[in-house]
């Protein structure tokens, strides 16, 4: 049987990714059935399994390829001189890579817990990664005297969940643009590990 036009996989599978994203961002994923992405698509049922064994699949996809992008952007960022800029960096980093995935983001958070354990445990190690690149610039900013906090882990949380809040209230269309927040997130950075 000869494929729909519409349906090659250099075009579908994105799309289907896409469709999903959006659907389990905006109802949940245990709200959203996989004929309603397919129908999202334009596609049969049946020709999303072609693309993904199942909705779980297609979650852990979705989280994991977020994640992926994610190490791999910090990865690619220049080498800090020291955990004053370094910190700077990622404040700025963080704000910008999550304020352009917004759904991505949301997913990442709010629907960890339908994970199955296997798949759980993956992303989360891939969470403690990027937790970790910001735990010991902060470790090292406190050997070295640059910030005053008392536990770096618990530091780290912190600041990850303040940058990640603005994706719950930013409008490009609001009074500050995303230039002047990253300003001002910045200097609350700063002024929370005490440099």
């Amino acid at each position: 049987m000869a494929r729909k036009k519409n349906s090659s996989a250099d075009v579908t599978g994105p799309r289907i990714r896409a469709a999903a994203l959006r659907l389990f961002a905006r109802h949940g994923y245990a709200a959203v059935s996989m004929r309603q992405i397919a129908t999202d698509v334009g596609v049969q049922a049946g020709t999303l399994y072609l693309y993904t064994a199942d909705k779980q699949s297609l979650l852990f996809d979705l989280m994991h390829k977020h994640m992926q992008d994610l190490l791999a952007e910090l990865d690619a960022l220049p080498q800090a001189h020291n955990p004053l800029d370094g910190l700077e960096q990622f404040t700025r980093f963080h704000i910008r890579f999550h304020r352009a995935r917004s759904d991505a983001v949301f997913i990442s958070y709010m629907e960890l817990r339908n994970l199955e354990p296997e798949n759980f445990e993956r992303i989360e190690a891939m969470r403690r990664q990027y937790e970790a690149h910001l735990g010991s610039l902060l470790a090292r900013g406190k050997a070295e005297r640059v910030f005053d906090i008392s536990d770096t882990k618990l530091a780290a949380f912190a600041v990850i969940a303040m940058l990640t809040g603005v994706n719950t209230w930013f409008r490009e269309s609001g009074r500050l643009s995303l230039a002047a927040v990253e300003d001002i997130y910045w200097h609350m950075v700063r002024k929370a590990v005490g440099a």
